[in-house]
């Protein structure tokens, strides 16, 4: 499984700017066409991050046009978060069966096509089955592009800084994703898609020139990974559906009992496999425990903060596409102000300065836009999200070396992909969860204010958990 440990697959994981380049004149020397393999790379990073941002500010259009109300909106969010979370580890272990290259070139292609058939998508039922298979080719794009990265740069420091540039590619699409998704959306909300069909083509004729890579035998755990499809998707659906027919309803009723089924049977697979995906002694290193909860407290604060606010800025202020867009623009320099300040921060100070002052500045942006939406300003929510999204940035690149604390070598890469399935999975929950409560324009801004109350509690609680972590000597 490629290492996912270095850097987040989230836009605000970067970890700073990659360090300047001190290679000995003996290194070993980059793979050929070894830049281009970056470009492609990178760029694939780019697509899976800028697919889960873009769309929040297409999702009021997406409804006039398609339907499906409150419950179309999250599916059209959670159809792609959870089959990419769904997915992560299976990804990984193909990437090593085909050989990075050629499963880097099915993702495109999956992704591709996927976008094509979400621009074409006549219901909203299309969109979201649409959006479900672009969640499925990100998670196969995602390990292959690291694994790519690493054969083109064999030196370690050479692969260091790659690795930085690689991820700078989701740090972009995290400062215009909202932003050009408002400026898309206010041609028509079918271009949102419509923009990856270039770039996937382009990728594909740069990957042309790229060598072949090496396939390694890799066992699977394919009960494993049933149990953890039905488990979390039965999860979203039953929490989905929970908060607009009841959670006493059959239908829902069935979901999360299925849910508790699937997930139980997990656990238990992963502990008496052979070959589990989730080795559950993973759970014995300190680091990893105390980072987890880190990492899912963050996306739901971040998802559902984007989600909730998108719909309260067209649907409640009545913004256009474009300048609910742009309230998030200073959020995501400061975002980037964060990547920067991270790393020199966690060199000098330990992970746990960055990782608790972080979260604890998440949960006061979420208490900020708590108190004053009232007001209805979007110039006050655009202040108040600023300290989201650098906490967020400053916090996560650091909670990602914590993951690694006393993990083999050899499970590095499975720790760091259990650890963004767990991110996303929180994503999701969110979706889900804070969906639900909006779901009535009547009481809209109680489910507001309740959701981003629940997001606020969340992170104070791992923040204070954070504190845990072992400071620097």
């Amino acid at each position: 499984m490629p290492e996912l440990g270095a850097v987040s697959s989230h836009p605000h994981g970067t970890g700073g700017p990659p360090a300047p380049d001190r290679t000995p004149a003996t290194a070993v020397p980059d793979a050929p066409h070894a830049r281009i393999v970056l470009a492609v790379a990178s760029l694939g990073f780019f697509l899976i991050t800028l697919d889960i941002s873009i769309v929040n500010v297409a999702l009021s259009r997406i409804r006039a046009e398609l339907g499906g109300g409150t419950t179309g909106q999250q599916w059209t969010i959670d159809g792609y978060t959870l089959l990419f979370a769904a997915l992560l580890l299976f990804a990984g272990n193909l990437s090593d069966r085909m050989g990075a290259k050629r499963s880097l070139a099915v993702g495109i292609l999956g992704f591709g096509l996927a976008s094509t058939a979400c621009a074409a998508a006549p219901t909203i039922g299309w969109l979201i089955a649409a959006r479900c298979a672009q969640g499925a080719a990100a998670a196969v794009m995602l390990p292959a592009s690291m694994a790519l990265v690493r054969e083109a740069f064999p030196d370690p420091r050479r692969r260091a800084s790659a690795l930085g540039v690689w991820a700078v590619g989701g740090a972009v699409a995290g400062l215009v994703g909202q932003p050009l998704g408002g400026l898309l959306t206010t041609l028509d909300w079918r271009w949102v898609f419509t923009i990856n069909l270039p770039v996937c083509a382009g990728m594909i004729a740069f990957l042309a020139v790229v060598a072949g890579s090496p396939t390694r035998p890799s066992p699977f755990d394919w009960a494993g990974q049933f149990l953890a499809v039905v488990g979390l998707a039965t999860l979203v659906y039953g929490l989905i559906e929970g908060g607009h027919r009841g959670f006493t309803h059959p239908a829902v009723v069935v979901a999360l009992g299925t849910a508790v089924a699937a997930l139980a049977a997990f656990v238990l697979v992963q502990a008496r496999g052979r070959h589990p995906m989730m080795p559950l002694s993973l759970f014995h290193a300190r680091g990893f425990r105390l980072a987890l909860p880190v990492g899912f407290a963050f996306m739901v604060g971040n998802y559902g903060n984007v989600f909730v606010v998108s719909l309260f800025l067209q649907q409640h202020l009545g913004l256009s596409p474009l300048d609910a867009g742009l309230v998030f623009l200073p959020s995501a320099f400061f975002a980037i102000a964060g990547n920067l300040a991270s790393g020199p921060v966690t060199n000098r100070f330990g992970a746990r300065v960055p990782v608790v002052a972080g979260l604890l500045s998440m949960t006061a942006g979420l208490l900020a836009l708590l108190l004053t939406a009232p007001l209805a300003s979007p110039v006050i929510t655009a202040l108040s999200v600023v300290p989201i999204g650098a906490g967020g940035s400053l916090a996560m690149p650091s909670i990602t070396g914590v993951v690694l604390e006393g993990v083999p070598a050899e499970r590095a890469g499975t720790a760091s992909a259990v650890f963004n399935t767990f991110r996303q999975v929180g994503g999701a929950v969110a979706i889900a969860v804070f969906g639900a409560l909006i779901a009535n324009p009547d009481s809209f801004l109680t489910g507001l204010r309740t959701s981003l109350a629940a997001a606020a509690v969340l992170l104070l609680l791992a923040a204070v958990n954070s504190t845990r972590i072992e400071p620097r000597d």
